[in-house]
Parts: structure tokens; sequence; C-alpha cells
């Protein structure tokens, strides 16, 4: 791990089929070495296969994404992944690792809303982490609306995912997420029921109601003390560190 992290801006400008091989042979490595994943609802994943899915999940490490990535190898899933995680030498040899598409949490830009609907009208499925950032608390912090319109124009199935244990897996570094390193922890992944976003309705039901309900979703999986904002029905506030996180 030290090594590519010492050696990831001369791997950076390598071809990219060597970066991949790098990036997914490292991947492998970290989870092989520190990570016991346990995954609970992994045949409703075995039931998503072949069906275009958004699968939402809490952030709490950079490791979210590689974790994930292994969970759903066989579900076609394309990652929404922040463009900071690009910028960095370290997090952008992971990165090439897995099919994604490149989005500004803090932009309106529309295009990577359109390339995930493409995607999704081929039947793949796509990954989004609503918050837009990791919990520097541990705890789910307030989430963004955009993966509602997602939902509303692809009318595709959600499902949530609650993740635990890959805050003790990678810790977040305030300072350099380049310099983040592993350490031996448990991982819980549990899986939820698919469901859809309800309709905006004038008078009725709002979007807050609606990202509030899907988010709770993730929560009711979690431990009390990993659920945040969507623990109480509280509207919280956004406690993450400005950085998109790993996928």
């Amino acid at each position: 791990m030290r090594i590519i992290q010492v050696l990831a801006p001369v791997i950076s400008i390598l071809p990219d089929r060597v970066i991949r091989y790098i990036g997914k042979r490292a991947a492998e490595t970290l989870l092989n070495k520190y990570a016991r994943i346990e995954v609970t609802g992994d045949e409703i994943l075995s039931e998503r296969i072949g069906k275009p899915t958004i699968y939402i999940a809490n952030h709490l490490s950079n490791m979210d994404g590689i974790v994930l990535n292994k969970v759903l190898e066989k579900n076609n899933v394309i990652f929404m992944a922040g463009i900071k995680l690009k910028a960095n030498p370290f997090t952008s040899i992971f990165l090439r690792t897995v099919r994604h598409i490149p989005i500004n949490p803090n932009s309106a830009d529309r295009k990577p809303i359109k390339k995930a609907l493409e995607v999704l009208k081929t039947g793949e499925s796509i990954l989004i982490f609503p918050e837009g950032t990791r919990s520097r608390s541990g705890s789910m912090i307030k989430a963004k609306r955009g993966f509602l319109l997602l939902a509303r124009l692809s009318g595709a199935d959600i499902v949530p995912i609650a993740l635990e244990g890959t805050e003790r897996l990678m810790p977040i570094n305030q300072d350099d997420m380049g310099r983040e390193t592993p350490h031996h922890a448990a991982v819980k992944v549990k899986i939820g029921q698919p469901f859809r976003i309800e309709e905006k309705n004038p008078g009725g039901v709002s979007d807050e109601e609606c990202l509030y309900n899907a988010m709770r979703k993730i929560a009711e999986m979690l431990d009390p003390k990993y659920q945040g904002v969507y623990g109480d029905g509280s509207p919280g506030s956004n406690q993450g560190d400005g950085s998109p996180g790993l996928i």
C-alpha cells in the first residue's frame, strides 16, 4: 500500500490498461488482507442481475467503492464518482479500476444524469452515494436530491445498501486522502428490498419527504450509531468533509 502511495505520481502516467491492472491487484490485496466482509441480503442482488437498478448507499470511507465493487461484481454496476478523486494520483489509480461516471457534487451539470439514464436504458445499473461526501462523524449526513431526478426519469427500482465498518477499514485523513492507510476491520454490507421513489405531488409528498423516506431505508438497516440525521426524523446538518470519497 505504501509503495503505491509513493509511486502513485509515476503510476498515474502509465497506460490505462496497466493502471487498471495495478489498481485491481491492489484492491484485491487490500480487501483480502484487511477486510472481513459480511453480506446480508445477497439473494436480493442475485435477483437483480440483468435488471436496471439504482443502488444507493451511505458513505463512510474511500474504501466504500472498493468494497461495493466487489460485492456488486455480478450486477453490471457503474459508479457515480466525484471528480476530486481523479485529481489525486493515489485515489485515481483505484478509480480507474471501476466503471464510473464523473460528477461534480457542487455543480448543476445535468450531463452525468443523462449518461446515467443511458446506462440504465441498456439494462445496466448505477450506484450513487446520495450524501455526496464521506461522513466525518461516522453517521449519516443530509443527502442531496440529485438521485431523485435520476430515479423518476428512469423509473428504475432503487436498492438501498447499508455500510458499517469501512470507516475503520480506511479512516479519513483530513489533510490528504492520498495518505489514508488501511486497518484490519469487520465490514457489514446489508442489502435492502427494492423500492420506487414517490412522485412529487403538489400539496402532497415533497422532494424533502421523498429524500428522507429513501434514506431512512438505509438507516433502518444500520446500527443506531450510524443513523445520524436519519435516525430520529430531525433535519440535522451536513457534516461531511467536503470530499466525495472513493466512488
